[in-house]
């Protein structure tokens, strides 16, 4: 019966693929590869994969020496990050006080912020306040009367401290967006270097955001959201550099055998402890200073740790863990949750010291002295006042968020951020021939406008991409992509609970660098997997070049709705391409 039984079994001499579950095998005609088919080989490359350089056949090509060829790569993986940023800040701070007026919602976060760095509170503006400032420079008379604010005060610290440095004036209160717009992309070239181990891909991701309307604009306009942006990047880059720096100890503590070979060893994998990990800390700062500029850092706050976990299990399970969930649980996730949580909340509490440290006569601010007046009696007076205050403050801010459905000339549904379909105009204006950079010549009077809206070509060809990043990290288990999907939908899904509210476009600046990282990884696929041969790699480096000019181009075409540049009329109706940019 034995042999009989043995003669009948179907599965004999079949690979080992060939005998795992049936839906996997079905997955596999879409490019799935489960866990036994990743490659073999050293474990370190696979815990910590070494950069690509470009091929001798390049430098030769170019007559470059094999001595210089080696000097510029080594300096690469910085100098192409720096010349990006270069590009980046040189756009961003070109005539950066132009418009000289109060645009859009810096009538708000440009006086908070002036008020905020002098008396440590929000303060109610006279109606004419936009003018006098103007008018006299900044030097007007700060009020007393506190102002109830509906957004902490990080960013608007932020803003405050480019006044300090350069005056209460348009180019004093856009300098610091503009400062931190550049750092993103520095930012964004070093991450994507990291996480694509190629110097190019990581400066095309920071090139495309360069390149990018919506970041260009917001990096030139005093709102918070693109200071939280840049804070949501550099919590990513900080456990970015977390994750392969505990690889990277994982790695060396993993016994190497007889040829010198480290292979997975079950028992190293599933009782390491990672030691100090500074930038999990980091991060955890980052993330308290983005919730610390809009609630919706929190949002950030639980992907990124959920996020952070996850690779910690990938980590243990490829160095050969058998239980990595168990191992995770009991050595990563306390001290993951240490390093952001509690963090995040003191530095958000910190955050208001101008507003706890203010007076509680009715002079300080806007609901500083509640717990004495109001907030009397209750439960929870052992608590201090400016606690309970600040409690009763927060609990008022959500109360006007999720019932804020006033109707708003450019609100749109997040359905429509990703194809750009309704952007929100910052400023317009309608010059006569020959005043304010109209030309004498046109005609008829200009358009000058300031449009929050992102390179359409790039995000047309997001589209394309989320749907290749969702692809590789479902069917090719990339943890690449599955970082750049919750990057992307930690800043966008939350903004669908939300649909009835009046809500914006531009609040996308937040994801809009995983947009650039994703992009950056199509066109990465596109050019072509190491070993393609050269008319592979010709052909996929041609369509990656075209789409890439492509993207330039159109950010060079939208050059003037980007920055306030009066162009005749019917030069700026070719650029309205769909009729609710209008």
């Amino acid at each position: 019966m034995t042999s009989t039984a043995s003669s009948m079994d179907l599965r004999q001499g079949q690979a080992p693929h060939d005998r795992r579950p049936s839906w996997q095998q079905r997955l596999r005609r879409f490019g799935y590869v489960a866990a036994q088919d990743a490659p073999a080989g050293d474990v370190r490359d696979r815990l910590v994969p070494p950069f690509t350089e470009p091929g001798p056949r390049l430098w030769q090509a170019l007559g470059v020496s094999p001595v210089l060829a080696e000097r510029v790569t080594r300096w690469s993986g910085w100098g192409g990050p720096l010349l990006v940023t270069l590009m980046a800040g040189l756009m961003r701070f070109w005539n950066l006080g132009s418009p000289r007026a109060v645009i859009f919602d810096e009538t708000y976060y440009a006086k908070d912020a002036w008020a905020l760095v002098h008396r440590g509170f929000e303060v109610n503006w006279d109606k004419n306040a936009n003018d006098l400032v103007l008018r006299t420079h900044g030097h007007l008379a700060i009020p007393t009367d506190a102002s109830y604010v509906v957004h902490p005060p990080v960013g608007k610290y932020v803003i405050g401290l480019g006044e300090l440095m350069f005056g209460f004036d348009p180019f004093g209160w856009r300098f610091m967006t503009a400062l931190l717009g550049t750092l993103s992309v520095l930012l964004l070239c070093r991450i994507g270097r990291r996480m694509f181990r190629s110097t190019f891909l990581g400066c095309l991701a920071g090139a495309l955001m360069a390149v990018d309307g919506l970041h260009f604009v917001m990096s030139r306009t005093s709102l918070l959201d693109g200071v939280l942006m840049f804070f949501v990047v550099a919590a990513f880059g900080c456990l970015v550099i977390d994750r392969d720096r505990s690889r990277e100890r994982l790695a060396a503590a993993l016994p190497a055998d007889a040829d010198g070979r480290v292979r997975p060893h079950a028992r190293v994998a599933d009782t390491f402890r990672f030691g100090p990990r500074p930038w999990r800390w980091a991060a955890g700062l980052m993330l308290g200073l983005a919730i610390g500029t809009k609630w919706n850092g929190l949002y950030i706050l639980v992907a990124f740790c959920v996020m952070a976990v996850l690779w910690d299990v990938g980590t243990r399970r490829t160095a050969g863990a058998r239980h990595p969930y168990a191992a995770a649980l009991k050595y990563d996730t306390g001290i993951a949750f240490l390093a952001t949580v509690p963090v995040a909340i003191a530095v958000y509490l910190l955050s208001w010291l101008g507003w706890i440290l203010s007076p509680t006569n009715g002079t300080g601010g806007y609901f500083r002295n509640w717990a004495a007046t109001d907030g009397k009696g209750g439960s929870w007076t052992f608590l201090p006042d400016w606690l309970r205050s600040l409690w009763h403050y927060e609990h008022e801010v959500y109360e006007f968020h999720v019932g804020l459905t006033s109707p708003h000339t450019y609100q749109s549904n997040p359905w429509s951020w990703i194809v750009l379909g309704r952007p929100v105009s910052y400023f317009y204006e309608s010059p006569n021939p020959g005043v304010d950079g109209c030309p004498s010549d046109a005609g008829q009077k200009c358009a000058r406008e300031v449009l929050a809206i992102g390179t359409p070509l790039l995000w047309w060809a997001a589209c394309f991409a989320i749907l290749y990043v969702l692809w590789r990290w479902a069917f090719r288990r990339d943890w690449r992509a599955g970082a750049i999907a919750c990057g992307i939908a930690a800043g966008y899904l939350p903004w669908f609970m939300y649909q009835e509210r009046t809500i914006f476009l531009f609040y996308a600046v937040v994801f809009l660098p995983f947009l650039c990282l994703a992009v950056a990884m199509m066109i990465g696929a596109i050019i072509g997997p190491p070993g393609s041969s050269d008319t592979r790699r010709v052909v996929g480096a041609s369509a990656a070049g075209v789409l890439v000019l492509l993207i330039a181009w159109n950010f060079i075409y939208f050059w003037p709705l980007y920055t306030g540049t009066a162009i005749p009329i019917d030069q700026w109706r070719s650029r309205m391409w769909l009729d609710t940019w209008v």
